[in-house]
């Protein structure tokens, strides 16, 4: 069976639940699920009923796909992402996107939790991603037959819109809201970076640090959408002064910013 297979199986599972013509998709990080409640929700469906779909593993994801309306736009919400540390390969980690794709969107937004790279950006705050580098050490178009999908050799000169992110600055400069910019490094993970691994993260120009993302991004200029991401900065790397990671506290930390990452968004929606 070809995957476009697998994921017209899976649109029109969705199509038939109810998922009409969705504009914008929105992946939502580690404990940021709140925006969820800003959307009049038509339906949601857990992501083990949909044909072909990955199931999430990671405890704090809940793992559903939503879809409603958001500003007075369909959008269509993952709850709950993929990760290639929990064992899926780089295709299953950006199936959703080529579903979301075939069921109507233009628009990615994508938000993380990170660890802060640059010293000057805080726990607590948010970078807007402006590029990024995979260290993932693989794409999601390394295979037989991506060509049927789109340009196998896609252009990264600008992967993430530019007018998109200058709507975000904008609205960031508007409402107070503290927005850093900078370039997002993805590891595989799930194990956190050495001292050595940080420093080498802030050499090659990384200002922060995640295990997610890029793959979603990639398939999402694959498929020619607009796409603007953030990372909530959830802990700071410093790699002479590092202490023990506490997972309790990055959780909460995402807490902490998301209420300004719920109105960077939901005031771009409005905009698109």
């Amino acid at each position: 069976m070809s995957s476009i297979k697998y994921i017209e199986e899976a649109v029109a599972y969705l199509q038939q639940r109810g998922f009409d013509k969705p504009e914008v998709g929105i992946i939502l990080g580690t404990g940021l699920g709140k925006i969820i409640e800003n959307v009049e929700i038509e339906v949601e469906v857990s992501y083990n009923h949909i044909p072909n779909f990955p199931t999430a593993t990671v405890e704090f994801h809940k793992g559903k796909l939503i879809f409603g309306t958001l500003e007075g736009k369909k959008v269509v919400l993952m709850q709950g992402r993929f990760h290639v540390y929990e064992g899926y390969s780089l295709r299953d980690v950006t199936f959703p996107v080529r579903v979301m794709h075939l069921l109507g969107i233009n628009y990615l937004l994508v938000s993380n939790a990170s660890g802060a790279i640059n010293g000057n950006f805080k726990k607590g705050e948010i970078m807007l991603i402006d590029d990024h580098i995979n260290l993932q050490g693989d794409s999601p178009l390394a295979f037989r037959g991506v060509e049927k999908m789109g340009e196998r050799f896609v252009d990264m000169s600008a992967p993430y819109n530019p007018e998109m992110n200058h709507k975000l600055e904008q609205i960031a400069l508007k409402k107070n809201i503290k927005l850093h910019k900078g370039v997002y490094a993805s590891v595989v993970g799930p194990q956190l970076e050495t001292r050595a691994e940080y420093k080498y993260l802030k050499i090659i120009g990384a200002d922060a640090v995640g295990m997610s993302t890029v793959p979603e991004v990639i398939v999402a200029n694959h498929l020619g959408l607009s796409v603007s991401a953030v990372s909530i900065l959830t802990d700071e790397c410093d790699p002479d002064n590092l202490q023990p990671v506490n997972i309790e506290e990055i959780i909460a930390m995402a807490g902490k910013a998301e209420p300004d990452m719920i109105t960077l968004f939901t005031n771009l929606i409005k905009q698109l």
